[in-house]
């Protein structure tokens, strides 16, 4: 099984900055894509950044430039560093992996959730 954990939301103001973590444990054989995505309340799921086992990236059009994404493959950790924070930043954030499992399967995992919320 693979747990999860993710820490750093909170709250800010409008301008400030916050770091999220994400880290990975448990039986796994190799960690592929990892990434964050963001939901508010009766809205669909969308992406804010990905980053590929190689370090490729890619974001959403709405934080280019104000958020970085990067990986720690020893610790199995992907961050999201949010400066500039605006407002409409304001979502619940989530994490995601995608993995190769100890039996070979392709897996996707979800981190439970951490709010941001930017105060103008």
């Amino acid at each position: 099984q693979v747990q999860l954990v993710e820490s750093g939301g909170g709250l800010a103001q409008a301008g400030g900055s916050l770091r999220l973590s994400c880290a990975a444990s448990g039986s796994m054989f190799r960690i592929n894509r990892m990434g964050w995505y963001r939901q508010a309340p009766g809205k669909q799921r969308e992406l804010v950044a990905r980053i590929t086992s190689g370090g490729s990236t890619n974001y959403a059009d709405s934080v280019k430039g104000r958020f970085t994404i990067s990986r720690d493959n020893a610790k199995n950790t992907v961050y999201l560093q949010m400066n500039s924070l605006k407002p409409e930043d304001t979502d619940v954030y989530y994490c995601r992996v995608d993995l190769i499992t100890d039996a070979y399967t392709g897996n996707i995992y979800w981190g439970q959730g951490t709010q941001i919320t930017v105060s103008s």
